[in-house]
């Protein structure tokens, strides 16, 4: 830490499963994020060194704070999505670093959660937030994450989780027909394996094949554009149903963590369905929790539209190391 309080020094990355974000916390202030794809890089270790190259500033860097989209453990970390593998001894070795710490991605952007401004949020339901509340944030992207941020009078902390891999709810019959023909390709059918972008991709082809038609290959962005624009039906319902068990999948998380400070929607997907989640299922099946559903209802929910959230809680969490 500098001698004015200042955090500096510090290399930040959020790692994820399909891209990589790295910046420099230096003289208290976030440097510019650059945006890098995780297939062009062997090794993180080597996308890492790539951005290092790329900085202007000759001044050493000591310290990295990481977010990694995937279990972490004893400061290491093996992404659940990608074949690359984070470890502190690898960096200190390579890089010198003096000091590692490796958390996973939501435990970053659940730090962000108290941070944002009004700018970086759209309300999408509910009420208003009860004071010194939980809160939890989940998001669909490569994968899908959750964590919450609780507050405390002797310190507030952050709880990780893996969420994303808990079995996927069902909340019709239609929903059961379409998780048993996901169980048929993968067994044990998590929330990822639907609300994910491989997973909107996994719905398009399940509610396909119940309703026996033969549909094209298309990516995730391409089924939401599809739906989005009226010219694919399965699209939509693949979209529809989508968004329909990430209301579920919220109201569930709400209930566990007694979320009533706010639920958070993040991740690569989210903001792409700014305009399509408010009209859809979502918020129905969020607060249809039987008798529950009062408590639901009073619960604010908002999609996070910040470019790079996991930034937000990364700056803070180095501030809380120094």
């Amino acid at each position: 830490m500098a001698k004015d309080g200042k955090v500096d020094g510090v290399v930040l990355a959020d790692v994820g499963g399909t891209n990589v974000r790295f910046a420099v916390l230096e003289d208290g202030k976030l440097g510019p994020v650059a945006h890098m794809a995780v297939a062009d890089y062997q090794r993180f270790s080597d996308a890492l060194a790539a951005f290092m190259a790329r900085r202007a500033d000759p001044r050493p860097i000591r310290r990295a704070l990481l977010g990694v989209a995937g279990v972490v453990e004893s400061e290491r970390c093996a992404l659940t999505n990608n074949l690359w593998v984070v470890a502190a001894s690898e960096l200190s070795s390579r890089f010198g670093f003096s000091d590692v710490q490796i958390v996973n991605d939501f435990e970053a952007v659940a730090w962000s959660l108290p941070r944002f401004n009004p700018g970086d949020l759209r309300m999408i339901g509910g009420g208003e937030p009860k004071a010194n509340a939980p809160m939890v944030v989940l998001g669909p992207g490569t994968g899908f994450g959750v964590a919450a941020y609780i507050r405390r009078e002797q310190g507030d902390l952050v709880l990780r989780s893996e969420g994303g891999h808990a079995t996927l709810p069902s909340g019709s019959s239609r929903e059961d027909a379409i998780i048993a023909k996901l169980r048929e390709r993968f067994g044990h059918v998590s929330v990822e394996r639907a609300l994910s972008g491989a997973g909107l991709e996994n719905l398009y082809h399940a509610i396909a094949s119940l309703e026996s038609q033969s549909v094209p290959d298309r990516t995730a962005a391409e089924i939401a554009q599809a739906a989005a624009a009226g010219r694919c039906a399965i699209s939509q319902a693949a979209l529809d149903t989508f968004c329909g068990l990430l209301g579920a999948v919220a109201g569930n998380l709400a209930l566990g963590f007694g979320a009533q400070g706010g639920v958070y929607v993040a991740g690569g997907i989210a903001p792409h369905l700014r305009d399509y989640l408010p009209g859809s299922q979502f918020h129905l099946r969020f607060e249809a929790k039987g008798r529950l559903t009062p408590y639901l209802k009073a619960i604010p929910v908002y999609l996070i539209l910040h470019d790079d959230p996991a930034f937000v809680g990364l700056q803070a969490l180095a501030a809380r190391r120094s």
